[in-house]
């Protein structure tokens, strides 16, 4: 395994930003920033042995410093939602940024999507840290974040979140990478193939926020336990997708427990199939309902359904409902979580 560290950009903001390939002997890639802890590419071969970038980048740091999308990152302190930025911990009130309708959405406008990581290399892979300040972004506790990326000879992405916190905190990290299986300039994903392995969806309220009930998949647009095109319900009068203008913006209960299969996509145009495991309690499906951003990677923008993320994670606004997993992290626990996304054809 290669893993070439070398500079992606520098800004009186950022500082110098460093960026980490790694390649593997058949010449599969993976870009990371510390920027972000974002994945900016990773380039596998098709079903003809060619190689595709399959996740949207932005084309340098000046733009990434521009993103409010989370393209490519890790989101934090608290991913996804949290209902009108407020939430009680051991009896004290905590105001977060509202900065997504009424709420508060992945930690903030400078959550950890915009914050610089310290990159180490490693034998396959890259460790980045972080250290979240007390009352950042309005989160109690100082935090220390790590995040492993490795990536292996089977082109087998795996991602390690390791924190710890010397108060007691709420956590939910995920990377939210924009799929695209023809490649990040190759038009809409919405004729690809998705199984996701989940009887249940938390549907939300008109604001995005989880009512704290579960609704059963079937019979509804929401049920991917056999494969089938993203784009084949995705324009039916369910309510759950009509409050969102006809897209996927969902929280699904994943079956099991562990580390297990969470879900799969294919792509038939490449042949190129990406399958993800888990230890966490939930995926949200997201396909983008817009332009991503202007300056993609070498000039090359992502239209409206042009890419899919597919993030594994606790449960939206999880400390309103003592009925989803905990996300309470206390002194002396760490929290460890490991997601893979597995590349084949």
């Amino acid at each position: 395994m290669e893993v070439i560290k070398e500079v992606f950009g520098e800004s009186e903001k950022s500082g110098t930003v460093h960026r980490f390939i790694l390649k593997n002997s058949k010449g599969a890639s993976v870009e990371i920033l510390e920027f972000g802890c974002r994945i900016r590419s990773i380039c596998v071969p098709d079903r003809q042995g060619n190689l595709r970038d399959v996740v949207f980048g932005i084309e340098n740091l000046a733009e990434y410093e521009k993103d409010d999308s989370s393209v490519g990152a890790v989101c934090g302190r608290y991913a996804n939602r949290i209902a009108k930025g407020l939430f009680s911990l051991n009896g004290k009130e905590y105001h977060l940024a509202i900065n997504n309708g009424p709420n508060s959405l992945h930690g903030g406008p400078t959550g950890f999507g915009q914050r610089v990581f310290t990159g180490k290399e490693t034998e396959d892979g890259v460790t980045l840290t972080y250290t979240s300040a007390d009352g950042e972004e309005g989160f109690p506790g100082t935090l220390k974040l790590t995040v492993t990326y490795r990536w292996s000879e089977d082109n087998e992405l795996t991602i390690i979140y390791e924190a710890e916190t010397d108060q007691d905190t709420i956590l939910n990290v995920t990377n939210h990478a924009y799929f695209n299986l023809n490649g990040c300039d190759s038009g809409s994903v919405l004729d690809h193939k998705l199984t996701i392995f989940s009887d249940k969806i938390a549907p939300n309220d008109d604001t995005q926020i989880p009512t704290g009930e579960y609704m059963d998949v079937e019979g509804t647009p929401f049920d991917f336990r056999e494969a089938k095109a993203i784009g084949r319900d995705i324009n039916e009068p369910h309510p759950q997708l009509t409050a969102v203008k006809n897209t996927y913006d969902h929280c699904f209960a994943l079956n099991g427990s562990g580390l297990r299969e969470a879900a799969v996509l294919y792509s038939e145009e490449s042949g190129i199939r990406m399958t993800c495991f888990t230890d966490q309690p939930a995926l949200q499906l997201y396909v983008n309902d817009f332009l991503l951003h202007s300056r993609g990677k070498e000039g090359k923008d992502n239209v409206s359904h042009g890419a899919c993320c597919l993030e594994t994670q606790h449960f939206p606004d999880s400390i309103h409902h003592p009925n989803f997993p905990d996300v309470v992290l206390k002194p002396g626990d760490t929290f460890r979580s490991e997601t893979i996304y597995n590349f084949s054809n």
